[in-house]
Formats: C-alpha cells, structure tokens, sequence
C-alpha cells in the first residue's frame, strides 16, 4: 500500500469501484514509522496535510454514518475486507470514519506508531484494547498506581464479566514484576507513562524488555505525558491515551486513542472480532476535525505546561512545602524521566502538593479558587486553567484505604495541573498569597 492511496484526498471515482485490485487490508498511519525523527513535533509537521473538499486549507467533516458505493459488487468486496479505507472505501462510520482516521493518522505521527484509531473517551481506548489482547481467563499485570476509572476496570468490571485477573505491582521494583509475569499466561503488562496521581515514573525500556521475554504485550497509558515521553520508541508496543487533557487542552471534549502496530489496530476494527467495531465507542467526527485543529500546536502548549509546573514546583520546594515533581531533582525518577524525554520539552504539567491531611489540602484549594482566582477546584487535567483536586477522596476514590496506601496516595495529597493563562509571576503570586494565608488560619486557630 502506498503512501499516495492512504493519504489521498480524492473521491473514489467508478472505475476504482470496478478496478480495485489486490488493495492491502493494514491500514498504516506511515509505513516508515519507526524511522521517523525522535522530536513528535517534527514528526506531526512531516504528516500529510489534509485539505477540504474544495480546496480549503482545513480539512472537510465527513459527517456521514453510511457511504455509498457505484457498482453493486463493490459492498460485497468492501465487506469481504478486500476494499477498505486504505483505497478510501467507507463502510460505516462505527468501522471507519475519514475525518476520524485523519486525526488518528496524526496520534500515530506523534506517537510514532504504524497506525491508531481514535475512541469516543480514554477509558473506551483502554477497554477496548484490554478485551482486545486478553482472552476470557487470561491474566494482566498493572501497575498498583493507576487513575482510579482504569483500577476500577481491572479489579472489579473484567473480573466479573470476563474472568480476567490482574496482579498490581510496584512497577518501580523490577523484580517485582518480572515474578508477577507468567510467561504463557500473562497477555498484558500496563502501567502509566507517569502515574495519576503520584507523578511516579516508570522505566519503560526496562519493563518492556522484562515483559517481551515472556511474550507479554506493554500497553502504556500517556496520557499524563503527551509530546514529552515517546513509550514505544522506548520499547512499549501500544499507547492509550485520553485525548479529553492535554491534548484537547479545552476541557471541553471527551476522547481517546489507541496508538500501535497496524495490526493491532486493523484487528480492533476487524467486522468479526474487533472490540472497537463491535463494542462500538465510536468517535463524532464533528469531535475529530476540532482535535485535529488542536493538535498541531500541543507542542507549544506541553512547553508551557512544564515550565510552568517546574518554575513553580521549585519554587514551592524553597518554601520547606512537601512538593512532588519529576523536574526535580530529589524526584526518585528525575534522571530515569531526564534520559528518556524528548529533549526541550520539559518533565510534565502536572505538580503534586502534599498538604498532610484533606482539611488543609480543601482549605488550600478553596482559598485558591474562591479567594486568589489561582485555578479551579475540578478533576481533569491539561487545561490552559490551572486544576486542582485532592486525589484521595476524587479521581483515586475507586481505591480502597490499604490500596491508596500501597499507590502511596496520602489523604491530603493536591493534584494540580498547571495552566498557562495570565503570567507566570501572576499565578505565583496568587499561590504564595494562598500559603500566607493558610498560615495565618493554622496560626489564629492555635491561639
């Protein structure tokens, strides 16, 4: 299959209908992924350009929920997986959407996968990949620090529906997840590029090499580090990813990818056997045109982001506060994360306060919200507002007390996600007046 046939604009005409030859069923996002430059704004720059349907410098809404087709032998031949969307023959728009394969076309350029599929939501792409590559039966090893929604699935939905187990693991202790992984059994082994909430890096060359030595798939959720960490030119072979943070950047739209081999994602798609196609989470492409137009400058925004967040983390840190952060240099990972980012872009948006208990961490909120105009008080992440949750009793609530304990999410542990808006020196001076504060609060009640 050609480059020129996958990213081709042009309408089928009848006589490709008629003369449509051996065309290929992969649908690849760039059939030389793994020789694209390590920089993903690069490789974003360097993916096809789609124009409108008359010539407009944007792309068009293919709006769509069923395409036709000009020889009656042609929806037999589309349905036999002999005419697919490499050939731009549509089906319907739960199989394959144009506009929703242009925006999947640029996840896989960023990501550097062979292809990717976008989901209506980021835990559609994580169920949909898990039911994928797992059987009934079948045995997953995650890591024990997870956004609570993806716990929630392993510890109690698959079990349930589907006898699928899972083993939690420190995904920082090697060892640890090699014994957890049994060769045979073991389908998956999923962690977070950086884990919600505790901002823990994992060593992604190293467990996907403990994990292909007993055949085990690694499905790394990036969410948490788009543009900044490339998992699968680590060694990783998928990436999931909720579109709804960062890389929306609006909180405004629910969405997800899934980032990997074509054919794993051809597979997903398969009218037989694929989770996507069957389970159906299928992405509006009204959604998919307005990411699109987001995407080309993540970048720039991921950079802000992360000055920010390092600028402030530091800053916090002189202070004698209980910060966490990948950026700095008492992070137990910093130097894993510093050898394998892409370079310039940074070591994350997101900080992690420790206040001590939930009382000081909502009265530190509330006074940032309600009194500074800091940020907001919401769960979520990646958007230009600064966010602000208290983990342990919001988006880890799934946990129960011994699991937060193990995941090392303490009861007044802040989540906050940088936002880029108003200066930088103006946001700090909101957050220290918030700190002065709370000091003066702690200080009149003691007396």
């Amino acid at each position: 299959m050609s480059d020129t046939l996958l990213f081709s604009n042009n309408k089928r005409s009848r006589s490709d209908d008629i003369e449509g030859g051996d065309a290929k069923k992969t649908l690849l996002s760039n059939n030389s992924a793994s020789m694209l430059p390590i920089d993903p704004a690069v490789s974003l720059a360097n993916a096809r350009h789609e124009f409108g349907e008359h010539g407009g410098v944007n792309m068009s809404i293919e709006a769509s929920a069923t395409f036709t087709v000009m020889e009656p032998e042609t929806m037999r031949r589309m349905f036999s997986g002999e005419l697919g969307p490499d050939r731009d023959f549509f089906i319907y728009s739960r199989h394959f959407n144009p506009t929703v394969l242009n925006l999947s076309r640029l996840m896989a350029a960023m990501e550097g996968t062979e292809a990717a599929y976008c989901t209506s939501s980021g835990m559609a792409a994580i169920s949909a990949v898990m039911l994928q590559l797992v059987s009934y039966g079948g045995h997953v090893v995650a890591s024990r620090t997870l956004y609570g929604g993806t716990h929630a699935l392993l510890t109690h939905f698959l079990p349930r529906t589907s006898n699928i187990t899972t083993s939690f693991v420190d995904v920082t202790d090697l060892e640890m997840v090699k014994e957890a992984m049994v060769e045979g059994k073991t389908k998956v082994l999923f962690f977070e590029s950086v884990s919600n909430p505790t901002l823990t890096v994992a060593n992604i060359p190293e467990l996907s090499k403990l994990a292909h030595q007993k055949g085990v798939t690694v499905v790394v959720d990036n969410t948490f580090a788009p543009i900044v960490i490339s998992p699968v030119r680590l060694g990783a072979d998928v990436v999931v990813h909720s579109i709804s943070k960062f890389i929306s950047g609006g909180a405004d739209i629910i969405a997800g990818a899934v980032c990997g081999p074509a054919s794993l994602v051809n597979s997903m798609m398969d009218l037989h056997q694929g989770a996507i196609m069957l389970l159906g989470p299928t992405m509006n492409p009204k959604v998919a045109f307005e990411l699109s137009e987001r995407i080309p400058h993540l970048a720039l925004r991921m950079k802000e982001h992360c000055h920010r967040a390092l600028v402030f983390a530091t800053r916090l840190k002189n202070l004698g506060l209980k910060v966490v952060y990948p950026g700095l240099e008492d992070h137990p990972q910093h130097e894993l994360l510093k050898s394998m980012a892409n370079k310039d872009y940074g070591y994350g948006g997101l900080i992690c306060i420790d206040m001590g208990t939930e009382e000081r961490a909502n009265w530190m909120m509330n006074h940032l919200q309600n009194y500074g105009q800091f940020g907001f008080m919401a769960v979520s992440l990646g958007y230009y507002e600064t966010l602000m949750s208290c983990s342990g009793s919001s988006t880890s609530s799934e946990l129960n007390s011994e699991e937060k304990e193990l995941a090392g999410i303490s009861p007044g542990l802040v989540r906050m996600s940088i936002g880029f808006i108003g200066t930088l020196e103006q946001k700090w001076t909101q957050l220290e007046k918030a700190l002065t504060k709370l000091k003066e609060h702690e200080l009149s009640n003691k007396n």
